[in-house]
């Protein structure tokens, strides 16, 4: 029989976070969420409550890749501004707890959705989502990142060259065979790198609706979730990133809204949630989205990719990495059309 690289030692771990946690008592269960492609997650039902495990995937993983610990910085760091997010008990470094380094934070009672068409609420709730969406992620990249101890979370220079070299390395590492459109898509995004104009913020990196959690009966985003992709840099990425949702398809692992009538949803247009944004931040208007646009799509083809090549080693954490990794070539094709239709 094969042995569950995501199970847990229940008993090991438990003694450890009592010694580790003030108020933690076991013993403990441990349940994996099915859901997500990255840091397996797991829920943490206990004597003295419930909390979330996050860790880094067992096996050879590619450099600076599910930097958990990067995570639990910043959830440390948001605790006290407008930002909700899930409280920070303990980050471990020592992989013989558990065989890789995690953290454990807070459990928090709300909804997460996945499919952006929210089928269950009406036309006005689904624009009161979307706007607090816009609302919550304005007042991240206003953070006081001095203030908050993240002054040094991310690299200087431009952001976008280092975002490129950065998921071109990730992606040739991960490659499995040539794709043209990709070859295409990093060639033109490296010519056409605008200059960074915007105030370096601290950004999501992986801004959607799946990564937030909504209040259990309000349009109120009660935390932001997965911050493995944060990082100091221009907030125009992040954005750019939540529109893509609205040119993504809807398949069975992409939940997008291409081909939808969001207007008779109550849903904004990519134009009205750029202008909303503006408004927040005080910016009067946006240059290059092409561009950024573009360069989201690219970096979500490198994310599949690397979900491609860990199915093929035997670590990925859900079941389905291999469709995932097949995405790739549409996503750089939606790219190149994004680019094209600017011209």
């Amino acid at each position: 029989m094969t042995k569950n690289v995501h199970s847990l030692d229940a008993e090991a771990l438990a003694t450890y976070l009592e010694a580790q946690i003030e108020g933690f008592q076991g013993p403990l269960t441990a349940e994996k969420f099915s859901d997500g492609q990255s840091n397996p997650t797991f829920l943490i039902s206990a004597k003295s409550g419930r909390y979330v495990l996050r860790r880094k995937p067992p096996g050879v993983l590619l450099p600076s890749a599910h930097a958990v610990d990067r995570e639990y910085r910043v959830l440390r760091a948001l605790a006290d501004t407008d930002v909700p997010v899930a409280r920070a008990y303990h980050l471990c470094e020592d992989d013989n707890v558990i065989g890789s380094m995690f953290y454990v934070m807070s459990f928090e009672q709300g909804r997460i959705f996945w499919d952006p068409a929210l089928a269950d609420f009406s036309d006005i709730e689904r624009g009161k989502v979307f706007d607090e969406m816009i609302s919550v992620l304005a007042a991240m990249h206003s953070v006081d990142i001095d203030a908050v101890g993240l002054s040094d979370y991310g690299k200087p220079g431009n952001y976008f060259e280092r975002q490129m070299n950065r998921w071109s390395k990730q992606y040739r590492a991960s490659e499995t065979t040539p794709i043209d459109a990709m070859e295409s898509l990093m060639d033109w995004l490296n010519a056409n790198i605008p200059a960074d104009e915007q105030k370096t913020c601290l950004i999501h990196g992986d801004y959607r609706l799946d990564n937030v959690m909504l209040h259990e009966q309000q349009s109120k985003i009660i935390a932001v979730l997965d911050w493995e992709l944060s990082t100091l840099g221009n907030p125009l990425a992040d954005i750019a990133y939540f529109c893509m949702g609205l040119r993504l398809p809807k398949t069975a692992h992409s939940h997008g809204l291409a081909g939808v009538d969001r207007e008779a949803l109550g849903i904004p247009s990519e134009a009205e949630i750029v202008k909303r944004y503006c408004e927040l931040r005080g910016i009067e208007k946006i240059d290059n989205w092409h561009f950024y646009l573009a360069f989201s799509f690219f970096r979500l083809a490198a994310i599949a990719q690397g979900v491609a090549k860990r199915a093929l080693d035997g670590n990925a954490s859900n079941e389905n990495a291999k469709q995932i990794g097949a995405m790739v070539i549409g996503l750089a094709q939606m790219a190149l059309q994004v680019i094209q239709d600017e011209k």
